[in-house]
């Protein structure tokens, strides 16, 4: 079996450069007092720019490798007349961004990274390695200048063997600990299949290695929600629930679960990597009957009505408060 040490360097790589990419937009983007509410071109210019970079980066580090890549975008809407700006500021910023990093000497036209976002239209499933890419995962926090992160996943036969995961606004100090919280912000979460989970500052400090919560008390236990103003927590847990996985592999907060609306299917790019990354941290990722997630499928997870991330300790008890919860709303129907 591969180490699998050269594809976690390059997807180290490329995270971190995205994450610079979309600084630099959200900067830009802070600074405008143009910009209104319901323009949503700087996320769609990060976004975008980010899954060109990460596939870029992936195919030039990795050059013998069959190139497979699931991800959110495709460049369908970059080719129409009213896209021609959005691609040009694109195609800007990411050779910008190529640049500053001094690593590569290309300068990529509208069409190569038309070409590089396009490379993500890979339906995965369960033969061979497929990159797993969710450019931007919080758009919303974006768009606030708040939470967001990069999420980067490789399956090898239908399995998570590497995760990365770039949060730029992440502090680097844990909420739970007693740290020191002048440490700065901006934190890189990397993980690969039977070596624990590390954390480095996205500006390249030495990594260290990071345990989820050892909270063995439900009471004592703090969530993570997956819709935004949930009640339950204090501002700052709040604010960082959208770099949930990264936070709870640190210890952070102890559980989060999701039970979206019925009939909504939740897409792999969204739990790949931070899937990984709390399991080698010491967590557990399941569904809401305690069966592991299973990426095999193709671009979206069969999984049973939510998903629940927690400790070890707390998972049983867990499920057991989800399947009663379950059962009272199925007989109060």
């Amino acid at each position: 079996m591969s180490t699998y040490d050269q594809e976690l360097a390059a997807a180290r790589k490329a995270a971190s450069l995205a994450a610079r990419l979309c600084q630099k937009v959200q900067r830009a983007l802070l600074q405008s007092d143009v910009q209104s509410k319901s323009d949503k071109t700087p996320v769609t210019v990060a976004d975008y720019g980010s899954q060109a970079l990460v596939s870029f980066i992936l195919q030039r580090e990795l050059p013998s490798e069959n190139f497979s890549l699931v991800a959110e975008e495709d460049s369908g809407d970059l080719r129409t007349a009213s896209g021609t700006e959005t691609l040009r500021r694109i195609t800007e910023v990411v050779n910008e961004t190529l640049a500053n990093d001094g690593s590569y000497s290309s300068t990529l036209s509208a069409e190569d990274i038309l070409a590089a976002i396009d490379s993500g239209k890979s339906e995965g499933g369960p033969v061979g390695r497929h990159w797993v890419l969710d450019p931007i995962d919080g758009t919303k926090g974006f768009l606030r200048g708040d939470q967001y992160a990069i999420a980067l996943g490789l399956l090898d036969e239908g399995k998570v063997v590497l995760g990365v995961l770039a949060c730029p606004n992440l502090p680097l100090a844990s909420i739970a600990g007693k740290e020191d919280s002048n440490k700065g912000v901006g934190c890189l979460f990397f993980a690969k299949i039977g070596s624990g989970t590390y954390m480095q500052s996205l500006d390249g400090s030495s990594p260290v290695k990071v345990n989820v919560s050892a909270t063995e008390n439900t009471e004592d236990a703090s969530f993570f929600e997956s819709y935004e103003a949930a009640h339950s927590m204090h501002d700052l847990t709040s604010s960082i629930a959208k770099a949930k996985y990264g936070a709870l592999s640190r210890g952070d907060g102890a559980i989060y679960m999701r039970f979206p609306h019925k009939g909504y299917r939740e897409k792999i790019w969204d739990h790949a990597a931070g899937c990984i990354v709390v399991t080698e941290a010491g967590g557990v990722v399941t569904d809401a009957s305690g069966q592991p997630l299973d990426f095999s499928k193709g671009r979206h997870l069969n999984l049973d009505t939510g998903i629940v991330v927690t400790n070890q300790k707390l998972m049983p008890l867990l499920l057991k408060a989800v399947r009663e919860s379950l059962e009272e709303q199925v007989s109060s129907l």
